[in-house]
């Protein structure tokens, strides 16, 4: 295995999912993130989840001992000097990013290469913050991470075809495929599913349908598996509100002008599935 050893910073749902997707192909993984709090309930969902995983996949069961065994929880950024890969996670705001990357920077090998799981924030930008902008790649994993096979990865302005090659290598040992796409903010996926999105909260906001009936044609008429409002609670309202306005401060065009609700909803704390509350509510 070329990629023995990961490190993982952020332990949100997004990182939760990258951490196990992978423990659970073998690798190594450093868990990192600010609190122990944050760490032991990214250490339970890890566990529930590899319990959900082996119920629904009994062809395929999972120790989960020995994946749990495999990632190390820290808050301690020095246990990053040994890894041989970085997946970034940290929240969709630009100046914990940055500080985020200044600070691997100076732990991490100089040829370890960078890849920024971010939804919206240029990835050129990314690499600027550091010494190895040839090495920062984007590296958009979808949410569940164990379970979709497909990521988006994105070259940045300085990087490399080696470094492009290095993370088709690293999700190959994640047995995970990739399609590589240009840095504009939002890239592929979310340019367009924000969108998607944003317009959904207007039509709940406008009164012009509830959000079960939104989420039902989108469904029923498209073939979707989730509908948009589903997607975002999924996600986090919070992260959509986060880069719908990166989409907005970055094109300056109004189509990415964050709906009131939704920013109604974030202020008072409904994010979706991630505290229980959103569009839906979750026990």
């Amino acid at each position: 295995m070329e990629f023995a050893s990961v490190g993982v910073i952020g332990a949100g749902v997004m990182g939760v999912g990258v951490a196990q997707a992978l423990a659970q192909t073998g690798h190594q993984v450093v868990l990192l993130d600010v609190t122990d709090d944050i760490l032991s309930n990214a250490k339970k969902e890890v566990r529930n989840n590899l319990r959900a995983f082996t119920l629904f996949n009994k062809k395929t069961p999972v120790d989960i001992k020995a994946v749990m065994d495999r990632i190390a929880f820290t808050t301690a950024f020095d246990r990053l000097a040994g890894v041989d890969f970085v997946v970034e996670n940290v929240t969709e705001k630009w100046p914990i990013k940055k500080e985020v990357y200044e600070r691997i920077d100076a732990i991490c090998r100089p040829e370890v290469v960078f890849a920024a799981n971010t939804s919206a924030i240029s990835i050129t930008r990314i690499g600027g913050a550091t010494k190895r902008a040839p090495k920062v790649v984007g590296m958009h994993f979808m949410n569940p991470v164990p379970m979709k096979p497909m990521v988006e990865v994105i070259r940045g302005f300085h990087t490399l075809p080696e470094t492009l090659q290095a993370a088709q290598r690293f999700l190959a040992e994640m047995n995970k495929q990739c399609i590589i796409v240009e840095d504009m903010p939002g890239f592929v996926s979310n340019r367009v599913l924000m969108l998607t999105i944003n317009e959904a909260c207007f039509l709940v906001q406008d009164k012009v349908a509830s959000a079960v009936d939104v989420d039902r044609i989108f469904k029923s008429c498209f073939e979707h598996k989730m509908g948009p409002l589903e997607t975002a609670d999924l996600i986090g309202l919070d992260t959509i509100l986060y880069s719908i306005e990166v989409l907005y401060e970055s094109y300056n065009d109004d189509k990415y002008r964050p709906c009131p609700l939704l920013k109604k909803m974030v202020d008072a704390g409904l994010y979706g599935r991630k505290n229980g509350r959103g569009f839906y509510t979750y026990e």
